[in-house]
């Protein structure tokens, strides 16, 4: 059974994972902290990855931009969940089909490894992450050719609302695509848990 927690920030809806996933203890998180990379982040990918520890997950960190394709594959094979941190979608996507990280992941999801995708790695599990484009630069991924996401989801998240650091480009998001695509808006205390084909608001 295929099972995605898509958030917006995950420290303001983690206590749900503990509803979906009742047991840590000696489970370990492939955490990916890529897509932050080339955002200015400051403390935030330290402090999340020890949230995530004191819930009692094991962290292994995985840089997919640094890393072989064989790395990736032990990697996101030996854990038991799976972690895409925020930050810029389109860099994301770039590192992800670059090193075949796509597909890995994609298999391992399919195979019902919980994945957890905060922000853009929310984003991401998408059809396509064009509609994002307000949201991200898309510029900072410039060997990124295309634009389509993970498949994971047959529908596209929309996250941050209500934030006002990201009000103007959640609202021009809901102007350009409302009618054409099938968006999930969330806000950071938010979020869409998918199991087995069912969509779930969690807050």
């Amino acid at each position: 059974m295929k099972r995605l927690l898509l958030v917006s920030m995950f420290e303001k809806i983690s206590h749900r994972l503990q509803e979906i996933e009742l047991e840590f203890h000696n489970k370990t998180v492939t955490y990916i902290p890529t897509a932050s990379l080339v955002e200015d982040t400051g403390d935030w990918i330290s402090l999340e990855k020890m949230h995530l520890q004191r819930m009692g997950l094991a962290v292994d960190e995985l840089d997919i931009s640094k890393s072989s394709y064989e790395t990736i594959q032990q990697t996101l094979q030996k854990n038991d969940l799976i972690y895409i941190a925020g930050g810029n979608t389109f860099f994301l996507l770039q590192e992800l089909k670059r090193t075949g990280a796509d597909r890995l992941i994609a298999e391992e999801v399919n195979r019902g490894k919980l994945y957890i995708g905060e922000s853009a790695g929310a984003i991401v599990t998408a059809p396509d992450i064009g509609y994002s484009a307000a949201m991200d630069d898309r510029e900072k991924a410039p060997k990124l050719k295309e634009d389509s996401g993970l498949h994971l989801i047959d529908f596209f998240v929309l996250p941050h609302a209500g934030n006002p650091a990201f009000q103007e480009a959640v609202e021009e998001i809901l102007r350009n695509y409302a009618s054409s695509l099938d968006l999930k808006v969330i806000s950071d205390r938010q979020a869409l848990f998918v199991a087995d084909g069912r969509i779930e608001i969690l807050e």
